[in-house]
């Protein structure tokens, strides 16, 4: 039971946490790689690099590429963009084209049953931590309020003289509040839309005036620079990321260059650069450090690395035109390369279409008659039959969405779009080729079935589509871990047996059978097994309501009720007793048939 409902979510989380996780480290190892061709320059260059690691974080490049899917082009893409997109992409989500898909070794096999028996006690872990991560912010949160609660307002005297002049100096239009407070809290801002400083009391007369403006022109710079917001951003990713080691090393990053960057703008006003170390020591020396990130003080990061930076004469430079254009050659490929992503994604699928639609001789009918069924909607009761010798095709008590599904091969999971006139409305369907195409098409096996339900559909309903690859819930067909038990046949396909509870053939490619289970089961099946030519096989299993409803409404006979047998084997189990073969959950990008226009057919 608890592999029944946890196998598809942990088959749906498992790949794109890690595709996730393994993207933004590559962006926050890029960041890296750019912060040590900045190390002698401005270190708000630096810090910006850092946060933008960080919020990578919060947003997954799945978003840029669906971005990109949306504006995907329309014409054809040449071979050599098809091939970079799967290189491209390989490389970007590795957890889900290279360690989900290698189900090949029969050591996947053994190891995706006992996944999702721990995926309960993983939840409950990441929560557990989720919830701690919270608790011990909430309570220096708690802290910091009951030292505003008691704190007074400061409304003249030097420090808020000093104040409001720092605020012209940097350009900031409205008041910071002053706010004096008992507790031994350093000087911090407190709050992101209306920033509020507060203020020690009794530090005041620890510090002389240049000490004085120097706090002060810090921390104003803080409100300056939004660091209480960027600080809430990252916190956000520490919560939610807990368990991964690199998020909090980040945090160190960004506080680090957070605080040099406020010490460069504070030099670069004019203060003594020994004064200024001088005021940061003296607040060490009686007020506690910040318990909380997003509360900007004025000690923060390692005091012995910023007292040498800030004593040192050395100038950081501005950035130069070759950096400039290193950054903004960075940004635009982390941004380009998803949704470019997206573009060959939409694109080769798009263009397969078309061109399909392109090469189909379209059939010549002599007659085509489509009119409302009297069967009503629910009724089983339907009927499709093909007879190429004569080229008719009849249907009867048919859906829009059954006639897809047998025009393009796929599940009904795998169509988008109107689904009222897709399920509800039936159709009785009348057609017949010309003669002469009839002639012409003799010689060919297959598919012409395929080929006139198009046509119709085309004609008939106007029916525009493309394809598009979604990320849908599937079935990967895998060898089992004893091996597969099917016969090789003697090459050539012979008839195939099949009904509720019933699929058996001596003689017919895998693909045949992933179809049948695939119309069983109501979901897409992905043959994974490697395993190349005709086999014989005999399954017999106990269908379940569902699978026989899905059988009536597919347009084939409605087979007599198989006998009761409430021990037999499930399809799943009988695949993996008989056949030697296994179903595992999985998420997969399929081919999905996106209906751009259609239309209520009328009366002929």
């Amino acid at each position: 039971m608890t592999e029944k409902y946890f196998s598809p979510l942990w088959s749906a989380i498992a790949p794109g946490l890690a595709n996730h996780l393994w993207q933004s480290t590559l962006v926050a190892a890029a960041a890296g790689l750019l912060t040590l061709a900045l190390r002698k320059h401005h270190a708000r260059a630096r810090y910006w690099l850092w946060l933008a690691a960080s919020i990578k974080f919060l947003i997954p490049f799945s978003v840029l590429v669906r971005l990109g899917a949306y504006f995907a082009w329309q014409r054809p893409a040449p071979p050599a963009s098809t091939a970079l997109y799967f290189a491209i992409e390989e490389a970007s989500q590795p957890f889900s084209h290279i360690a989900l898909r290698s189900t090949a070794a029969h050591s996947a096999t053994v190891a995706a049953p006992n996944m999702p028996s721990v995926l309960p006690v993983l939840i409950a872990i990441w929560f557990v931590g989720l919830l701690t991560v919270l608790f011990v912010w909430i309570i220096r949160w708690r802290r910091i309020s009951a030292a505003m609660r008691t704190a007074t307002p400061l409304n003249d005297g030097r420090e808020v003289g000093t104040l409001r002049r720092m605020e012209r100096i940097a350009g900031i239009r409205k008041p910071i509040e002053l706010l004096v407070s008992r507790a031994s809290l350093e000087p911090g801002i407190f709050g992101i839309a209306r920033p509020t400083l507060i203020w020690p009391e009794g530090i005041s007369k620890r510090l002389e005036d240049p000490h004085l403006e120097a706090v002060l022109a810090h921390e104003v710079w803080h409100v300056r620079r939004r660091d209480n917001l960027s600080a809430m951003l990252h916190m956000l990713v520490e919560a939610v990321f807990w368990f991964y080691p690199l998020v909090w090393w980040l945090g160190a990053r960004l506080v680090e260059e957070r605080e040099r960057s406020c010490d460069e703008e504070v030099v670069a006003l004019g203060s003594d650069r020994q004064i200024y170390a001088e005021s940061i020591l003296k607040v060490c020396e009686f007020c506690l450090g910040s318990p909380l990130p997003c509360v900007a003080g004025v000690t923060g990061a390692d005091l012995k690395k910023r007292m040498v930076h800030i004593m040192t004469d050395r100038i950081s430079h501005k950035l130069d035109f070759a950096r400039k254009a290193l950054l903004a050659v960075a940004a635009t490929l982390a941004i380009a390369i998803p949704v470019t992503l997206g573009l060959f994604n939409a694109t080769p699928s798009r263009a397969q279409s078309q061109s399909e639609n392109a090469s189909l001789a379209a059939p010549v009918y002599s007659s085509v008659s489509v009119k409302p069924s009297a069967i009503p909607n629910g009724d089983s009761r339907t009927q499709m039959m093909f007879s190429l010798s004569d080229g008719s095709f009849m249907a009867r008590g048919v859906t829009l969405r059954r006639l897809i599904e047998m025009a393009y091969h796929v599940q009904p999971s795998q169509i988008s779009g109107p689904q009222d006139l897709l399920t509800k409305a039936r159709f009785d369907l009348d057609a017949k080729l010309d003669p002469q195409y009839v002639q012409q098409i003799s010689e060919h096996k297959g598919g012409e079935d395929q080929r006139m339900l198009k046509s119709i559909l085309s004609d008939q309903f106007k029916l525009v589509v493309h394809s598009e690859a979604q990320e849908l819930s599937a079935y990967d067909l895998i060898a089992d871990t004893s091996g597969p038990k099917l016969q090789a046949s003697d090459g050539e396909q012979h008839m195939f047996r099949l009904g509720p509870g019933e699929l058996s053939s001596s003689g017919a490619p895998l693909e045949l059978l992933v179809a049948q289970l695939s119309a069983r089961l109501g979901k897409p099946v992905v043959d994974k097994t490697g395993l190349k030519g005709i086999y014989a096989f005999n399954l017999h299993w106990t269908p379940d309501p569902s699978e026989r409803e899905r059988l009536n409404q597919s347009g084939e006979p409605v087979f007599p009720e198989p006998p009761a047998d409430a021990n037999g084997p499930s399809l799943t189990d009988a695949l993996q007793e008989q056949l030697g073969l296994k179903l595992q959950p999985n998420t997969e990008p399929v081919q999905v048939l996106v209906i751009d226009h259609v239309e209520q057919p009328a009366q002929n």
